[in-house]
This record gives structure tokens, C-alpha cells and sequence, in this order.
């Protein structure tokens, strides 16, 4: 459960992976595997609270993050959702287990009603191309605010997503 209270303050993050396995402190690489993002261009989208944001600090060399918004997620839930087997996610299965839409279903995640482990058999991370026209000018080795791809980047990373469903 969400540990704060006020529930507008409470957002949807996507994280996604930037860099490779390439030379990682071992806490670093603890942390990048507790928020499953096992491989590069992969993607979780977690709730805004306190831990998860301080995950997110010790390892903001290797991934970005921002407020995902609830197009993104449908587009991302649909396009790239996997079952077992590399099957991919569909309407009539979500209806099968549980009983809802992706429309549906997109609304109750993001009022904090449903989570993405409600649906059996889905995985909890998105495998992602990489971006059309790549990363940002200065690669993923400076922060955005630097104009690479590192960090936190709030709206704009629905941009990013979009690029790489």
C-alpha cells in the first residue's frame, strides 16, 4: 500500500532502464534487480512513496524515471504486456481472470484500486525497443537536465515511452 495518505500527491512512476550490465557496484545492481529492470529498455511502473524514490536516487546513473500518464500506460499495457511464454496480453484474457478492460483497468490502476500483480500471470516489467531517433543529444551518460537521457525527467518521459512501444 501506497505510505501516504493524500491520494491526489500520489502518482504512477515508469522507470526505465538506460544502461547496460556493464561494470555495476553490486548494491547498485541489488537495487536495479528489486525493481525488476533486469535488461536495458526495460520499464516498471511503480507508485510515488518514499522507498521506491529512494531506490531511485541510488541508482539514477543507470535508469530515468517521470509521471507516466494514463494513455502511456494503456498503450504500454497493451502493446508490450507478456504472459508466460512471451504470449502476449489481451482483451479477452483480462476479461477471462479479471474482468475488466484494459479501459477499465487502466482507471483503477491509476486510482490505486488495482495493481499490476491483480492480473495472474502478468509480467511486472515491459521489455522495450529502443527509442526512435535514440536518446537525447548528450547520450546516456549525462543527466537530463544536462540534455542526456539520465534522471528524472516528470512529463516528458510519456514522450520517451512512446518512442520505444
Amino acid at each position: 500500500m501506497p505510505e501516504t495518505t493524500n491520494k491526489q500527491a500520489m502518482k504512477r512512476i515508469a522507470v526505465v532502464r538506460v544502461r547496460g550490465e556493464c561494470k555495476i557496484k553490486q548494491d547498485v545492481e541489488d537495487t536495479l534487480k528489486m525493481l525488476r529492470l533486469y535488461r536495458k529498455n526495460s520499464c516498471v511502473v511503480i507508485p510515488n512513496t518514499l522507498a521506491f524514490t529512494g531506490m531511485l536516487t541510488k541508482v539514477k546513473d543507470f535508469i530515468t524515471w517521470g509521471d507516466i500518464n494514463e494513455t502511456t500506460f494503456k498503450n504500454l499495457i497493451t502493446k508490450r504486456g507478456k504472459l508466460p511464454g512471451k504470449k502476449p496480453l489481451t482483451e479477452q484474457y483480462m476479461k477471462e481472470k479479471i474482468s475488466l478492460g484494459f479501459d477499465d483497468f487502466t482507471k483503477e490502476f491509476f486510482n490505486f484500486k488495482k495493481e499490476l500483480k491483480d492480473v495472474p500471470g502478468l509480467k511486472l516489467f515491459f521489455k522495450l525497443h529502443p527509442p526512435m531517433h535514440g536518446f537525447e543529444r548528450k547520450g546516456v551518460k549525462k543527466q537530463f537536465s544536462m540534455g542526456g537521457a539520465l534522471g528524472y525527467r516528470k512529463e516528458k518521459i510519456n514522450d520517451l515511452l512512446m518512442r520505444m512501444i
